[in-house]
C-alpha cells in the first residue's frame, strides 16, 4: 500500500506554506498530509482534538517539512484572526489556505432550527473564512503563487430537507470564493471550490447511520455508483491537483467529486436498497 505521505516526484509544492483548518482528522488531516508530501510546510489548524493534530504535525515533520499546531475556535469572532496571525508567525507567511473546518447541522426542519444554530454555521463555515482571508490576503497577494481552496459540499446544489444551516453556510462560502476571484482578477490569488459527495469520514458515517436506521457505511457503500464512497484521500488528491496545476489565475473553479443521488431521500433509498429511485431505476 502506498504511503500518502511519500513526497511527490519533484515536489510540486516545495517552498509553499500552507494553513489547513480542521486538520486534526478527516478531510483536513488528509489534505495536510498530502500537501506536506508534495513539499509544503503546514500549519495544522484545529478547534478540538489537539492531540490528534499533534500526531499529524509530527508525521509531517518526519518528512523534513515544518509543521505547527494552532488551536483556535473559528466559531468565535476573534478565533480566525488569532489563527491567521499564529500561522504567519509559525511559517513566516502563508501562500496556500485550505478552508476545511466545518460540521454538520442537526437535521431539523426550518421551523425547529434556532437562530443560534444558523449563526454558528455561518460563522464556522463562511464568516471565519472571510476573517481569515482579511488577515492573510496581503501575504497571499505578495506571493509568487497563492491559492485558496474551500471545501464545500454537493449539498449546496442538492439543498436537502433538514439541512438549512449547513447548506446556507456552504453556499455563502462558495459565494465568498467567487467574490475573491472577481476581486483578484487574472494574475491574482487563485480561488478554488471542491464539493465532494458522500465521504467516508465520521460525519459521513453518521449520515449513513441516520439514513439507514443504523447500518455502517462499509456494509452499504457497494450500492453507490463506483461501488464505494469517496475517501478523505480522494478529496486531498483533488486539492493537491488544483494547487499544483498551472493555469489562469484569479479564476474561480468548482470541482464536484463523486457520483450519486443529489438529494438525501434518493441516497437513503439507494443505500437501503429497498425502493425505486427517481426516474424509474431500481436500487440494487
Amino acid at each position: 500500500m502506498s504511503n500518502p505521505l511519500a513526497p511527490a516526484a519533484g515536489p510540486a509544492l516545495r517552498g509553499r506554506r500552507a494553513l489547513v483548518t480542521g486538520a486534526s482528522r478527516g478531510i483536513g488531516e488528509a489534505v495536510a498530509r498530502r500537501l506536506a508530501g508534495a513539499g509544503a510546510d503546514v500549519v495544522v489548524g484545529c478547534r478540538r482534538h489537539p492531540d490528534e493534530a499533534a500526531v499529524v504535525a509530527e508525521a509531517i515533520r518526519g518528512l523534513g517539512r515544518r509543521a505547527e499546531v494552532v488551536v483556535a475556535d473559528l466559531t468565535t469572532t476573534d478565533g480566525p484572526a488569532r489563527l491567521a496571525r499564529a500561522a504567519i508567525a509559525a511559517l513566516g507567511g502563508i501562500d496556500l489556505l485550505v478552508l476545511n473546518a466545518g460540521e454538520g447541522s442537526r437535521g431539523l426542519p426550518i421551523g425547529r432550527t434556532s437562530a443560534a444554530e444558523v449563526a454558528r454555521h455561518f460563522q464556522l463555515h463562511a464568516g471565519s473564512a472571510h476573517q481569515l482571508l482579511a488577515e492573510l490576503l496581503p501575504g497571499l497577494q505578495a506571493a509568487p503563487r497563492a491559492d485558496v481552496v474551500a471545501i464545500s459540499s454537493v449539498a449546496v446544489v442538492a439543498r436537502p430537507a433538514g439541512g438549512a444551516p449547513y447548506t446556507m453556510a456552504k453556499a455563502a462560502l462558495e459565494a465568498l470564493m467567487a467574490t475573491l476571484a472577481a476581486e483578484e482578477g487574472v494574475g491574482g490569488v487563485q480561488a478554488h471550490v471542491v464539493a465532494p459527495g458522500l465521504v467516508a469520514t465520521e460525519q459521513g458515517r453518521r449520515l449513513v447511520r441516520a439514513l439507514t436506521g443504523g447500518a455502517e457505511l462499509e456494509d452499504v457503500e457497494h450500492r453507490l455508483p463506483g461501488g464505494r464512497a469517496l475517501t478523505a484521500d480522494d478529496v486531498a488528491s483533488a486539492v493537491l491537483g488544483l494547487v499544483s496545476a498551472s493555469g489562469a489565475r484569479g479564476v474561480a473553479g468548482r470541482l464536484v467529486l463523486g457520483e450519486g443521488p443529489d438529494d438525501l431521500e434518493s441516497l437513503r433509498l439507494l443505500l437501503r436498497g429497498d425502493g425505486a429511485l427517481p426516474g424509474g431505476s431500481q436500487a440494487s
